[in-house]
This record gives C-alpha cells, structure tokens and sequence, in this order.
C-alpha cells in the first residue's frame, strides 16, 4: 500500500528537476545580464571627478543623469528620431515583403526566406561598409537621385544637407539602420502572417468587403503580434546602434551610441558614460512598455 512519502516523493523530484534545468539559464543571465547591469548602474553614479587611471568613487553622484541629458540631449533625439523613422520604413517595406512570403510566394517560398536572412551570412561591419561603395558621391545611386530629383526632396525635408549627395548625411545612417535590421521585422511578420487562416480573408471577400478594407479589418488585426514583435526588434537595436553613424554619417549624425562608445573607450569617462547608457535604457523601456500596452495583444502582454 501506498505512502504519503510515497506519493510525495515522485513530485518532489519533478519539482527539483525543473529547477536544476532553470539553474543553467539562471547562471548565465546571472553572469552575464545582472552583473553587468550592476555594474553599469554602479558607474553611473561614480564621482566623475575619477578616471581610469586615479580610479572611480561610488559617490552616489545623481547629478551626473542631469549633466549627461544637458550635454548629450540633441544626441538622445537624433537616435530615437532615426530609429523611429528607420522602423516605420522597415514596418512598410517588411510587411509588404512578408505578405508576399507568407501568401504569393508559393514554392517559392522557402527560397524568399532564405534570402531574407541571407545578409546575416556576412558582417554587420562588411555590410554597412557596402553601402559606402552604395552611396558614393560618384556612383550611380547618386546620379539617378540627382537626375529624378530626389536628393532635392530629401535635402527639403533635412535628411540630407546638400542637394547633390547622399553619404555622409541622415538619409545614409537611416538607410544603413533599415537595411541591416529588415530582417528583423520581416521574420516575425512571417510568422504571424503566416498562422492566418486564409478562409478568413476569402470569407470578408464574401461579404462583399473590398481588399482594402478587408485588410484593414482582417488581415492587419490578425497580423497585429507580428507588427508590434518586429517594430520592437528593429527599433530597439537601432536606437543604440553606432557603426551605421560613424560609416555613413558625420558628426553632425552622431547617435548617442557613438557617444556612449566614445566616452568608454575614447575619454575614459565611465561616469557620464554609464549614466547616459543608463537614460538611454530607461527611455527606451518606458517606450516600450507604453507601446506594448496600447497596441499589444494578448499574447505579448
């Protein structure tokens, strides 16, 4: 006859068994995430009268978050405005790639995937250095913008500061930053586009909605986790990206990444440094968790 301890005994052990499976993602986020913010939260409060060669005192100096936004607040703008803009021109040109994917491609559609991630094959670096050759002032890109007229529209609406070139200005950074991050917006679009029953789009066609429409009102909402998931995974990485500023951009370009970068490798100072790194955390997870809450759905929130 059975026991209590007997009973008990099975469910205990499946209970310490998901722990020890828990243990090895709790190390490495341990190692490598909490330690880490610690850190970082630790040197931005340092006495940034310190340097890396008289060292650094934990002084609990919150001034240095109201000198960093006073020094570095056009930096802070710039990054959220290049991002912002980079996402919703990845929001537009993904999620017409991935319709396509998900509902045109047919057997072709393994193939569109595989090249969708094919850049990840190659550098980040390699690929931005790539658009150097892209946009030089004497290829071909250059010459047709000038003939159609576009480097003018572009120089109208400040992306660009000249009327006859495209590297080194806002319209280059944002393209870099689009490029290399479609692809995390296209995938998660997929997926969600993907999961659609196409009997749903067949049935709004039925009731005599025109596709406009019955894509604003099927399709879209449906799609709606997919949208919210990629402009979080494009615009996030963005908004900290530096290596799209220093090779397409100037230093009128500069994005808080190559500032933060700067004053932790360049000035040694890790005080102005891990604040601002910090204000660039806050911001970003503030944005996010308003963003996730007013146009999320139930499965991301």
């Amino acid at each position: 006859m059975a026991t209590l301890d007997d009973v008990a005994s099975p469910k205990a052990k499946r209970k310490l068994t998901g722990y020890w499976l828990i243990l090895p993602g709790a190390l490495w986020l341990g190692a490598f995430f909490v330690i880490p913010f610690y850190s970082l939260i630790s040197a931005s409060l340092f006495n940034p009268k310190g340097s890396p060669l008289t060292g650094y005192n934990m002084s609990w100096h919150f001034h240095n978050f109201v000198s960093a936004i006073d020094q570095y607040h056009a930096e802070i703008i710039r990054s959220l405005v290049y991002a912002g803009i980079a996402t919703l021109t990845c929001l537009v040109v993904g999620y017409v790639l991935a319709y396509a994917i998900a509902f045109k491609a047919g057997r072709w559609q393994n193939l569109m995937l595989v090249m969708v991630i094919a850049p990840f094959f190659t550098s980040f670096l390699l690929r931005t250095l790539s658009w150097k050759l892209i946009l030089s002032d004497d290829g071909k890109v250059v010459s047709f913008a000038n003939w159609i007229h576009l480097t003018n529209v572009l120089h109208w609406v400040h992306l660009t500061s000249t009327d006859d070139r495209l590297l080194a200005t806002p319209f280059a950074v944002i393209a870099g930053l689009t490029y290399n991050f479609l692809p995390f917006m296209v995938l998660p679009l997929y997926a969600s586009l993907e999961k659609i029953d196409i009997r749903l789009i067949e049935a709004s066609s039925d009731l005599y909605a025109s596709p406009i429409r019955g894509f604003a009102k099927v399709t879209f909402p449906l799609s709606l986790p997919g949208v919210v998931a990629g402009t979080l995974l494009t615009f996030i990485p963005a908004a900290g990206d530096y290596i799209n500023a220093t090779l397409l951009g100037d230093p009128n370009t500069r994005m808080v990444g190559n500032v933060i970068q700067g004053l932790f490798t360049t000035q040694g100072d890790f005080a102005n440094a891990g604040a601002l790194s910090v204000i660039l955390m806050v911001i970003i997870v503030g944005m996010v968790l308003v963003y996730v809450r007013t146009a999320g759905t139930e499965e991301l929130v």
